[in-house]
């Protein structure tokens, strides 16, 4: 009978690391457990609203205030994120195993850049607002979709277009970046199915469950 192996010694370091990895979980655990949940169905702007009945008052408010279509809105956030508050392009991956770095720094239900955040909170004021909020989504939408009309005179109604520029930023569209990309253009017009979709949708549905209506 083998006697049984001493334990190995702890360094004081490993003990840190834990403590450390322990504690940052508990940090970060409240952030994931109140990521706003996806509806369950993306595909219907009355159960989306249904759902999260304080959603159709923050997207009426945006349409009011950048005269933008409801439908127009919610299409471009289902191609950018489906709803996911949390939203981020995917890593790159070394080796199969060692994480690289995200293509951009698109997050949210709208996928907006940092720098294109920042440029709509500096315009508004809205200091304070966030990627992963719904109702500072839907406004930073309607602010860019306004802005995009301004500076090219694509109608606020135009899905195809407004979401073409939105992808390319208002001068890529103007030097027509998007004629290189047949991709772009297919999702571009999944963007203005989605938005008739939503528009048809919303027309039919039961004014009780369009909460602030």
């Amino acid at each position: 009978m083998t006697e049984s192996a001493a334990p190995l010694p702890v360094s004081n370091a490993q003990k840190f690391w834990v403590i450390a990895g322990f504690y940052g979980f508990l940090l970060i655990l409240p952030l994931v457990s109140c990521t706003t949940a996806p509806p369950r169905n993306v595909n219907d702007a009355c159960a989306i609203f249904a759902e999260y009945d304080d959603w159709y008052p923050d997207a009426k408010a945006a349409s009011r205030r950048w005269n933008v279509p409801i439908p127009v809105v919610l299409a471009i956030i289902h191609q950018e994120s489906a709803f996911r508050a949390d939203a981020q392009p995917p890593r790159r991956w070394y080796l199969g195993f060692i994480p690289g770095a995200r293509p951009s720094s698109a997050y949210g239900y709208s996928q907006a850049l940092d720098g294109t955040w920042d440029r709509y909170t500096a315009a508004t004021g809205n200091q304070g607002a966030d990627r992963d909020d719904f109702d500072d989504a839907v406004d930073f939408i309607g602010w860019y979709i306004n802005e995009t009309t301004r500076r090219t005179g694509i109608a606020r109604s135009d899905a195809y277009n407004q979401y073409l520029a939105y992808h390319e930023g208002q001068e890529g569209f103007v030097r027509g970046s998007y004629w290189r990309k047949p991709w772009l253009m297919e999702r571009a017009r999944k963007v203005r199915r989605q938005a008739a979709r939503y528009s048809a949708q919303l027309a039919r549905c039961p004014p009780q469950r369009l909460a602030g209506n």
